[in-house]
């Protein structure tokens, strides 16, 4: 089986506040603390998206490059892949913020030992259930519930990775989990019923 599954918050821990807030500091720049728990960059300081690409270009991009994974999802995409299913990173990462998302996701998956068989980057978060449909994918893992429900709509089944950017609107997809354990639990309940 093949399960897609995002970068971004899911697989990683980003420090939007810490990293954009030292930024912020060092530059003497006028922007203040907008939504904390924002998983977007633009949304979490009252800066718009050419400030937020300066902020990447000055070397904010280790906000992703240097992210922590999130604590068990290396071991338990080595036994979905152990087990014969495919695992694809599939991610909203730009061109116009990482030049080769796909290979900053690459080397960021390696340094860690994630395992997966293919990055696809650059997907736009509302047409990451679409692309999963045209590729047969019936399983998306992300952070995002607006990618979840649109997923949904387009016949894939979503687990959402619950944080605290995304906790309050959690009851709106079927399937979630706050760890990867519970992720686990969840794609494998799916699994059962794809099965029989």
């Amino acid at each position: 089986m093949r399960i897609a599954v995002d970068l971004d918050d899911t697989l990683n821990i980003v420090d939007r506040v810490g990293r954009a807030g030292a930024y912020i500091e060092r530059k003497n720049l006028d922007f203040h603390l907008a939504k904390e728990f924002s998983n977007k960059f633009v949304e979490v300081y009252d800066w718009e998206l050419p400030d937020v690409l300066e902020f990447i270009r000055d070397g904010g991009i280790v906000a992703f490059t240097d992210a922590e994974a999130r604590k068990g999802a290396r071991q338990v995409l080595t036994r979905w892949r152990e087990e014969g299913h495919e695992v694809v990173i599939l991610t909203s990462r730009p061109e116009e913020w990482f030049v080769n998302p796909e290979k900053v996701a690459r080397d960021w998956l390696e340094k860690r030992s994630i395992p997966y068989d293919e990055i696809v980057a650059n997907i736009p978060f509302a047409q990451k259930g679409k692309y999963c449909r045209e590729h047969d994918i019936p399983i998306l893992v992300d952070d995002d519930p607006d990618v979840c429900l649109a997923a949904q709509e387009d016949g894939v089944r979503a687990v959402l990775a619950v944080g605290k950017h995304n906790i309050h609107r959690a009851a709106e997809i079927r399937y979630g989990g706050k760890d990867w354990k519970q992720i686990d639990l969840a794609v494998r309940h799916i699994l059962g019923m794809i099965r029989t």
